[in-house]
Formats: structure tokens, sequence, C-alpha cells
């Protein structure tokens, strides 16, 4: 066990609820390979105390903090400073000590992308299809503006809202060489085309305990798919993965995103760079927790 002690830095996650997080393995473990002194914890924040959590960790020296739902948005209003990211996003999740106060990050996209050129999967001059049109697929969507997808399809059962993120995102796209369409899932299976898309499947829709069900269950929606992310990691595989794996293509989950995020901040806060092999010696322990 880490011995802890007067100059230990400490940061930890705020969320309601945070008791199931598996970020204290990140950073602990983080901590101790690399021989730095810090100490990661988590704390349940009442939804009328977001504003005093803030202020009280930065008061109480914290070194930075990472944020879960259902803070991501609320916590802006209490940072001294905005990353460019993560205010295109509208969402932060990492907050790093500052002078006056704490700046917010937005890693959960950039470990979306770690995790994707882990797995050799590129998007530059791609096709990509997002399927949801909540916070989640709006992030996934700015994070695929910024690192260039060549195509993006958004897809909804509510064409409304998805058409309301795609407009929205228009507002940073390079219009010259990036299209973003909004369609129904029924208009994405009858295009006749022959192009093959990366999916990444942002939304809660297969999660445990509910298991058995995904976004899309129509077997030609997975023939256009070669490579499939499920932001999801419990469970280990769901029904969008094996769907997906099924008609041929590779599936993926979302524990190397929760890996790499953690990671992103973790070196936001410490100035350390984490290797490949520090990295996936932890993606070995997450598994096994």
């Amino acid at each position: 066990m880490k011995d802890i002690s007067g100059t230990t830095r400490i940061c930890g996650l705020i969320g309601n609820p945070v008791e199931h997080t598996k970020s204290p393995i990140i950073h602990n473990t983080l901590a101790e390979e690399l021989g730095i002194d810090l100490c990661y914890g988590a704390f349940r924040v009442d939804d009328d105390k977001v504003e005093d959590a803030i202020k009280g960790a930065y008061a109480l020296n914290i070194l930075g903090m990472n944020v879960t739902v259902p803070y991501k948005s609320r916590v802006i209003a209490s940072l001294s400073d905005i990353d460019p990211l993560a205010k295109k996003i509208g969402a932060v999740n990492t907050l790093v000590r500052t002078e006056g106060g704490f700046k917010g990050y937005n890693t959960d996209m950039p470990g979306l992308y770690r995790a994707m050129c882990y797995d050799g999967v590129d998007i530059r001059n791609e096709k990509v299809v997002i399927l949801g049109a909540g916070g989640v697929a709006r992030a996934v969507l700015m994070m695929l503006i910024e690192k260039g997808a060549k195509e993006i399809v958004i897809v909804n059962r509510t064409i409304e809202k998805a058409r309301e993120i795609m407009e929205e995102a228009y507002k940073f796209a390079d219009r010259e060489r990036q299209s973003i369409k909004a369609v129904s899932v029924e208009e994405f299976i009858s295009d006749a085309s022959d192009k093959e898309y990366i999916a990444i499947q942002a939304t809660s829709v297969g999660m445990y305990p509910n298991v058995d069900c995904s976004p899309c269950e129509d077997p030609s929606f997975y023939e256009k798919v070669k490579a499939g992310y499920d932001l999801i990691f419990n469970p280990e595989e769901t029904l969008f993965m094996k769907m997906v794996r099924e008609s041929g293509g590779k599936a993926y989950n979302g524990l190397k995103m929760l890996l790499y995020q953690g990671i992103i901040a973790f070196e936001l806060w410490t100035g350390e760079k984490v290797s490949d092999d520090l990295a996936d010696k932890i993606l070995q322990k997450m598994k096994h927790s």
C-alpha cells in the first residue's frame, strides 16, 4: 500500500454516483509506477454542492480533479479558464490547478482518439457514422471534425436532434473537405452506395444490465461497418460489438477510451508522459478488476 505523507498531492473524481469508478486504478497505479507522490480518490457530490466542491478543492490545494456525470457541463461556470476543445464540446471532465482557479479540459475525446490510434484505426479522411445525437455524440462529432474525418453521418431515431448537432458542428468544420449529414437508420441502410464506415456507438443502449439491445439491430446496418467502437465498457462485448464482428468488422469497447482519458488527465496534472507499455499494463489491471 502506498505511503501517504504531508507532501502527497491529492487528485480525485467528483460526480454522483462515483462508487463504481475505475479511475483510482488508473491514477494510483500511474503514480506508483512513475514514482510520483500522488493519491487519487472518489468524491460523491450532491447536486446542490457542485460549486462548493470546486471552490473547496481549490482551497484545499488539490492538484486536479476529474468530473463525471451529471456535472460535466455544470462545472464550467466555476472555472477560471477552459480549453478550446472543451469549450466546443460544452463539457469538461478534467480540472487542472492554475493560478487563480481550475482550468477545464475534455480528455474524453482525446482519449477516444488515442485509443483508436492504439488499435490502428486512423480516422483522417475517413467516413464515420455516429449512432446517437446526445451530449456524447456531440463530443464525438467535434473530435472527428478536429481530427480530419472526411464524411460524418449522424444516425438517430429522432432526426431533429441529429440535425441540430449537425448544424452546430458545421460552424467548426472545413466545409470544402468535410461533409456532415444527419439521417435516420432507415435512410442510412437504404443508401445504395458501397461505402465502408467506422461506426461509433455513442448512446447508453446496451449498457449493463440491459445487455441484449443495441441502438440498431438491423444486420444491414453492420454490412457497411468495417470497424465499430462502442463507448460502453460494461459488458465487455455489447450486442453492437457482436453484430459488427458477425458482419466481418473489427469491434472495440470503451475501456481503452476510459484508460486514455485518465492518462491524458494524469499527464496534464504531472507533466509526465505515459508510455504505451505502461498504458497496456494498466489496461490489463482494469480488465481484471
